[in-house]
């Protein structure tokens, strides 16, 4: 996952579509990310308990 960040890190840093006063923050949060392995994990979970919640409706509007 360390490897992904990095890439996304890189990315932004040479993004002319990151405008420079975000790009700081983008990559302080980036950085934060890349340290703590948890953090992916809680984005995982969010997710998922956010499908679960949107499933029914979404086969209800006949979407899946």
């Amino acid at each position: 996952m360390n490897n992904k960040i990095e890439e996304v890190i890189n990315h932004v840093q040479k993004s002319s579509k990151v405008s420079d006063e975000n790009k700081p923050l983008i990559l302080d949060k980036l950085e934060e990310w890349k340290s703590e392995d948890k953090v992916i994990n809680d984005v995982a979970v969010r997710f998922e308990n956010w499908w679960m919640e949107m499933e029914p409706i979404f086969a209800e509007l006949g979407w899946i």
